[in-house]
């Protein structure tokens, strides 16, 4: 299934997009794609509700905005450097383990949100990235059996501020948490629509120019070791997002630097996850 959440800003309703790309409102199942959803078997549930609601749903618009396609989990945990060539490009050595930091999940918005440059910001810049969806509570998991915690996958733009993350000391969370930063969507695949997470192009364009084109082959810790890794340190709770990093080609590593002003245009996707597109404005 593709999982997907339509309307205003933070009163987002639940949708499904069909296998025959039919969009529909499925707010009659009465829950939401959070928490208590992934905990409770959710994506099981749906799909049998759906075999026998599906065909009284009413349609979702085109036109109708799209929102984060999870309603806001416990924690977005990122993986930073997890691109071999992106790490060269940031000028660091591949990190021998996963490199985590946060990302405030007030920065979750919709696939075509606006992204707000931050008040007194001249370095945002962009991340393409694969993110992924715990379907169950996980704490000292096995790497072998990681696959079975994960719900689905999603596309994230990580979008960072690299004056604040690399120039204001402390930790990068504070160069990826500003408002607008996390749009997730367009819908949420679940696992089994994805053959193999590891062998997705992923791609982002600013004003029509490629300017991050790799795939998903690259990363340097793949999303089992990720699981378990993370869930040594910390307990992953259903509906958490894991980012799993950006590939070469961000703004930091031209040279001389390249970041967003107001008006650029930033579209990126990912195979069999959708696209985005979003806007850059200056903030007010």
């Amino acid at each position: 299934m593709k999982l997907f959440r339509f309307g205003t800003f933070e009163q987002e309703k639940p949708g499904v997009i069909l296998p025959n790309g039919r969009k529909i409102d499925v707010s009659a199942f009465g829950q939401d794609y959070n928490e208590a959803f992934f905990a409770s078997n959710g994506i099981h549930r749906l799909a049998e509700w759906l075999t026998a609601n599906a065909d009284t749903c009413p349609e979702v618009s085109d036109s109708i905005r799209l929102g984060s396609c999870v309603a806001r989990p416990s924690k977005i945990v990122c993986i930073g450097l997890n691109y071999a060539k992106h790490a060269a490009e940031s000028g660091a050595q591949v990190p021998p383990e996963p490199v985590i930091f946060f990302k405030s999940t007030t920065a979750l918005c919709g696939p075509f949100d606006n992204v707000v440059i931050p008040r007194n910001s001249v370095k945002t810049d962009w991340e393409v990235e694969l993110a992924f969806v715990i379907g169950k509570k996980a704490s000292y998991v096995d790497e072998a059996e990681a696959m079975d915690y994960v719900a689905g996958y999603i596309l994230h733009n990580d979008y960072s501020e690299r004056e604040f993350q690399l120039e204001r000391s402390g930790q990068w969370v504070k160069g990826k948490s500003n408002d607008t930063f996390a749009p997730m969507g367009p819908f949420m695949a679940t696992k089994d629509e994805i053959a193999d997470p590891h062998k997705l192009r992923l791609w982002l364009k600013v004003n029509g120019e490629m300017l991050q084109d790799s795939n998903t082959d690259d990363m340097v810790f793949k999303i089992p070791k990720l699981v378990s890794y993370l869930s040594q340190f910390m307990t992953l709770l259903p509906g958490d997002v894991i980012s799993t990093g950006t590939p070469f080609g961000v703004g930091l590593g031209f040279k001389p630097p390249r970041y967003l002003k107001s008006g650029d245009v930033v579209e990126l996707g990912i195979d069999h996850l959708g696209t985005q597109r979003q806007v850059a404005v200056a903030y007010q």
